[in-house]
């Protein structure tokens, strides 16, 4: 049984219909094969599975990642990747991914064709966020994460415009997405 959700944000980015379609736990005894440099459960791979939907900006590919995770950490109580996202002026951002995907700047990544050595769990799960998020380009989602507790708080006394690297708290993200689904 798998769980689904809908968020929809407000014109505004300030409020929130969290819909819990079906109830569930992610699948289990999944077997990952891979080759190359990429782990089966790395960032790399969910990001790979984001870019099999549609090419996007940098920015939004990192948003998405960042919403995956607390999401599957809020629906599952598990990581669907180790990685960690930090707190950077642009929202949440992954650094290993930041590293390989900068030169883009703000042009689209291209789609990508080949969906080998992606788990078919971080294809279904990208396609779920997607839905929800896809519509909202990469500046939309950062403001919508600069308005999130897990950002904010791992921000601690930085401003705005101040640079950080503060580790965005995984028990954060799972207790503020759970609260969104009521």
């Amino acid at each position: 049984m798998s769980q689904d959700f809908s968020v929809t944000a407000n014109s505004a980015y300030t409020s929130w219909d969290v819909q819990l379609v079906s109830g569930g736990t992610p699948k289990d005894g999944l077997s990952f094969s891979t080759t190359g440099n990429n782990k089966p459960n790395d960032i790399f791979s969910l990001a790979k599975a984001f870019l099999l939907i549609s090419p996007m900006t940098h920015k939004k590919l990192q948003k998405l990642c960042y919403y995956a995770k607390a999401w599957y950490l809020a629906l599952y109580d598990t990581n669907i990747i180790s990685e960690h996202f930090e707190a950077w002026v642009h929202g949440a951002v992954q650094p290993a991914l930041y590293q390989r995907y900068r030169d883009y700047g703000y042009s689209d990544i291209p789609q990508a064709t080949d969906a080998s050595n992606v788990p078919e769990e971080f294809i279904a799960f990208a396609k779920e966020v997607y839905a929800s998020y896809g519509h909202l380009t990469g500046d939309e989602l950062e403001r919508l994460n600069h308005q999130e507790a897990p950002w904010r708080e791992a921000r601690g006394d930085c401003q705005k415009w101040e640079s950080c690297s503060n580790v965005i708290s995984e028990q954060s993200m799972k207790s503020f997405y759970r609260k969104l689904l009521g």
